[in-house]
């Protein structure tokens, strides 16, 4: 994790148009951007078919957490905006579609959160061929370690053994790029369910998931007893270059 300064809000994110000043300075811990994601060329196809080809071809994106502390001191939750001297803007689905390459349309990510072992073991066994290695404290979670290297292990000499290796991927990518928490090196098997069917991978609005849950982590790191910011930090470094004109950075120290 990374320790960046957050100082008290600014006026113009004062929501009752006051300053918030003498509050003191405050350390928010943020993910580290993870190595970019290295897969076997043989399934290029497999990826470009759920639509996970683009996001898996992302590298390693250079932090500035200057900026990334101002966008979170200028978040406002009551609108999901920042609050720029320009003016209010955020991140939209576009945005999502433009830098992830991830389905915008579609069926919702959604379903019924089962943490019960039985379920874990069972989803895992469909899903990576053995039953999953988990968390020791949370018993639903799944070690991507361990993801990567039964997913390496596969000799992708048939359809089965492609799936496996292709469902492996995503759901590393999954946990580490899409929707993060602070147990960075594991994943929910809440999403296991939904790669279950190879053919319906690409059916379900990935983009609008992970912008939820990008919102979701602005919001939670925007209150000042928050000391976690769990969000996709490609997403929204990326978005911030592109999107916020270059001469507003100057604002941000």
């Amino acid at each position: 994790m990374i320790k960046i300064q957050i100082s008290g809000i600014t006026d113009a994110v004062a929501t009752d148009g006051a300053a918030h000043e003498g509050l003191p300075n405050r350390n928010l811990l943020v993910r580290k951007l993870d190595l970019p994601q290295t897969w076997n060329p043989m399934v290029e196809n497999y990826l470009r078919a759920t639509d996970f080809y683009h996001v898996s071809r992302i590298g390693v994106i250079r932090g500035f957490h200057p900026m990334l502390a101002a966008l979170v001191e200028r978040w406002r939750p009551e609108t999901h905006t920042f609050v720029l001297s320009i003016g209010e803007v955020t991140e939209t689905l576009e945005d999502v579609a433009h830098i992830f390459g991830l389905p915008i349309d579609g069926e919702p990510v959604s379903g019924w959160t089962n943490s019960s072992n039985e379920f874990v073991q069972s989803q895992g066994i469909a899903i990576f061929g053995r039953e999953p290695s988990v968390s020791h404290n949370a018993k639903s979670y799944i070690k991507l370690g361990w993801v990567r290297r039964i997913r390496d292990a596969e000799p992708l000499d048939t359809e089965e053994s492609i799936g496996r290796y292709v469902r492996c991927h995503i759901f590393c990518l999954l946990g580490s790029t899409l929707f993060t928490d602070k147990l960075t090196a594991y994943a929910h098997a809440k999403y296991l369910p939904l790669l279950r069917d190879f053919e319906q991978i690409h059916t379900y609005s990935w983009g609008s998931a992970c912008l939820a849950h990008l919102y979701r982590a602005l919001c939670r790191a925007s209150r000042y007893d928050t000391k976690e910011l769990n969000a996709s930090l490609n997403l929204l470094f990326v978005w911030a270059w592109e999107r916020i004109p270059v001469q507003n950075f100057a604002h941000f120290h």
